[in-house]
């Protein structure tokens, strides 16, 4: 990986968010110069504090990668794009349906022609998602299962991957993604179930409050995150990705309330009630499902490498430590510091005014 990353060109949007900061804090390891872009949008997961030891060898830029004049300039020179940035709630985007197709559809074709018009020969990893495929038909679900999502938020990243591959195949951008699933680990959204409803349950089990498992015989495979940074690396280095989507899936697969018992084993305690389904979110749940990641395996050589037990050992220790860090209200942090700067502007003013007085006099 040092080979292909050293001294190169990074940039990440989304790059404060969970896997987009896993990403910048191991290629910065591998000697590449990472520029992250994030629009801190208090709802979508950005959080300073995921770049934490790394903050004085990454650039940040803060913008959103809706702005296409911000776009054109921040691709140019770059030589790799992780393409991370991203509405990741189904809920929002059922109630929000505008929203979601302004992030997860036009701003990817935004992307991409901003790409094609200043940087041609960047190489572009997209992080999709495995929501596209729906309700599977049959398990484990492989790349040429049919795809019809069942939310907004589905419609849309898959028309964002496509036309991914529409660009690679069309324009010669090398382009591919990666169908990501339930992916968790240290520094993932804990305020509410936007990115996973793993973050509550592990909240709820750090807070000593028990937690809520709808049904629970719903089958799942979960991805630790530094598995999937190895899989964006892997696909980013790798020619014969190009034009590929991939699914990136888990060492195993477990049932929902098999998962709450072993989360409250590996926590050493805990308590959780097995509730039915929320009539709202039933409509949208996609049932069993679990990955075939064969064709990541043969082409990139990936497979994940931490189990589901270790991987939540080395979360709950994580935020053991550094819970408080993702539950501050950003917003209103914001809105402090903008109180503060006016304070500042009227004491300024006052003063330059006071001076202009005793002058005149």
């Amino acid at each position: 990986m040092r080979h292909f990353f050293s001294n190169k060109n990074v940039l990440i949007t989304g790059g404060l968010g969970f896997i987009g900061s896993n990403l910048a804090h191991n290629l910065i390891t591998l000697g590449a110069k990472v520029t992250l872009i994030d629009s801190l949008i208090p709802e979508y997961g950005g959080n300073h504090f995921n770049i934490a030891g790394i903050e004085d060898k990454v650039k940040v830029n803060i913008s959103d990668v809706r702005d296409e004049y911000s776009m054109r300039y921040l691709v140019q020179g770059q030589d790799y794009l992780f393409n991370l940035a991203g509405q990741t709630s189904h809920m929002d985007s059922m109630q929000d349906p505008y929203t979601d197709l302004e992030i997860n559809c036009h701003a990817q074709l935004s992307i991409l022609e901003a790409c094609r018009k200043n940087n041609p020969n960047i190489k572009i990893v997209f992080a999709s998602t495995r929501q596209i495929y729906g309700k599977p038909d049959y398990l484990p679900v492989d790349e040429k299962h049919l795809l019809r999502p069942t939310d907004v938020n589905g419609i849309n990243k898959m028309a964002g991957e496509w036309y991914h591959i529409l660009y690679n195949n069309i324009y010669g951008i090398r382009a591919c993604a990666l169908r990501l699933t339930n992916t968790y680990g240290p520094r993932m959204r804990m305020k509410d179930t936007r990115q996973t409803f793993l973050s509550i349950w592990l909240r709820c089990l750090i807070e000593g409050k028990p937690f809520e498992v709808w049904e629970g015989h719903q089958l799942r495979d979960f991805t630790y995150v530094d598995d999937a940074v190895h899989a964006f690396l892997l696909a980013a280095s790798n020619e014969n990705s190009n034009g590929k989507v991939f699914n990136i899936g888990g060492e195993c697969m477990i049932s929902l309330k098999d998962l709450a018992k072993l989360l409250v084993k590996v926590n050493g305690g805990g308590k959780y009630s097995i509730l039915t389904f929320p009539q709202d979110r039933k409509k949208i749940d996609i049932g069993d499902y679990y990955a075939n990641y064969e064709l990541a395996r043969t082409v990139l050589g990936w497979e994940p490498k931490i189990s589901l037990r270790q991987g939540l050992l080395r979360t709950i220790s994580f935020y053991r430590e550094y819970l408080n860090q993702y539950l501050l209200d950003f917003q209103k942090l914001n809105c402090i510091k903008d109180s503060v700067k006016s304070i500042q502007r009227i004491l300024y003013d006052d003063c330059r005014d006071s001076f202009h007085a005793s002058e005149v006099k």
